[in-house]
């Protein structure tokens, strides 16, 4: 889907979207509780349904109705010997669902599109094999399968929080107790306080130590009932509106969140101050929006930018590339960006955007100033499928070619 973007300015109050990273975790807690939980406000996307479908392969039954889920738990009775899983695009719903899905089969196969399959399994597999556990790519798919069993695990924090967010999920049903040690600095750690937050609310209870995690075996997920909260995440993509010369409210927000990507509102103070260098080493998905916001203003060091290179797409390079189609150049090193003080233009040609949810969604704030079009724009369904709609009610012009 290609969608023209016309120079117009956003202005009107807004909620803001339901938090994929929560619901995510809300909906696994559920599928493993006794008993039916209702979550509300889980909303719809891609990356939501495919860890719903995926539940249900493991015998939860799972209904999403207006934004609404009700989850009858999964049963544990005897191990399958094999099941199988579609993540889609999600690397949420894989890393997460990889432990998990041991507890109820002999052996998994994942399977996903784009560039799911291509992103990094090390951190399981090199845990695996000293578990008696295995895990192996054949085919564009992943196989993994034997018997998860609790002890000391040992998990370079470097990689994804989201390795550890698979343990946490699956480790306090297991008999005997458990350690998660860090051997690396945890990299976006605040997404492994929303893990734990989100166990908390189904009655698992997860121990921060020195080292790392401590866990105890043989709990119970309770069912419960609860409202997901607002996406702190992808409310920065509207609220960056404003540094376009908007006047967007945001509604929905959570002030005390876990979410770390609430920090943005720090980082969009330090751009329309000065030209800042921020650190987004624990906040990664803030990359492509933080950029596009740098151009807007007064330009900008972003530090911490490694891992961008391994997600939906290699986002330092694509943004590096598209902008300058605005004449943008932009410096990009191993672990920083810097991105100049210089005003945009309108793009010489159509804006890729390279199947990444994020890239879209901060072009489309650019494309607000200068005008432009971008091209593979349904991407936006991964995580805000209303995107366009809300972007429309709030005053941005664009057409559907």
């Amino acid at each position: 889907m290609k969608v023209e973007i016309m120079p117009s300015s956003a202005n009107g109050t807004i909620d803001a979207p339901p938090s994929k990273s929560v619901a995510h975790r809300l909906l696994i807690c559920a599928a493993l509780a006794e008993g039916t939980s209702i979550i509300e406000n889980t909303g719809a996307n891609d990356d939501i349904l495919a860890t719903a479908s995926c539940l249900e392969g493991l015998g939860a039954e799972i209904n999403i109705s207006d934004g609404t889920a009700t989850v009858k738990g999964a049963s544990f009775g005897a191990k399958k010997e094999k099941l199988s899983f579609d993540c889609n695009e999600s690397g949420s719903t894989l890393r997460f669902l990889i432990p998990v899905s041991l507890l109820f089969a002999n052996e998994c196969v994942f399977s996903g599109k784009g560039r799911l399959m291509e992103r990094p399994q090390s951190v399981y597999k090199d845990l695996f094999e000293q578990k008696g556990c295995y895990l192996e790519f054949k085919n564009k798919m992943l196989y993994t399968g034997g018997e998860l069993k609790s002890g000391v695990f040992e998990v370079a924090g470097d990689v994804s929080s989201q390795f550890l967010t698979g343990l946490m999920l699956a480790l306090p049903l297991l008999e005997g107790d458990s350690k998660i040690i860090l051997t690396k600095k945890l990299q976006s750690a605040p997404y492994v306080d929303i893990t734990v937050n989100a166990l908390k609310q189904f009655g698992i209870e997860i121990k921060k130590i020195t080292e790392g995690y401590f866990i105890k075996g043989s709990q119970k997920y309770k069912s419960c009932n609860i409202i997901n909260e607002g996406d702190w995440s992808n409310a920065a993509f509207l609220d960056a509106f404003n540094l376009a010369d908007g006047n967007v409210q945001l509604t929905g927000l959570d002030s005390d969140s876990f979410q770390g990507d609430k920090i943005y509102k720090d980082f969009y103070k330090a751009l329309s101050d000065g030209t800042p260098e921020i650190d987004i080493s624990q906040y990664p998905d803030l990359g492509p929006v933080l950029m596009v916001c740098a151009v807007l203003k007064n330009g900008a060091t972003v530090k911490g930018t490694k891992r961008l290179r391994i997600k939906e797409s290699d986002r330092a390079a694509v943004m590096a590339r598209e902008l300058k189609k605005f004449g943008v150049n932009v410096e990009v090193g191993d672990d920083y960006i810097v991105i100049p003080k210089v005003t945009p233009h309108k793009p010489i040609c159509d804006v890729d955007c390279c199947n990444d949810h994020r890239i879209a969604m901060a072009f489309a704030v650019l494309c607000s100033v200068t005008g432009g079009v971008l091209d593979g724009a349904q991407c936006v369904n991964k995580s805000y499928p209303d995107f366009f709609k809300d972007v429309k009610n709030l005053g941005i012009q664009y057409k559907i070619i």
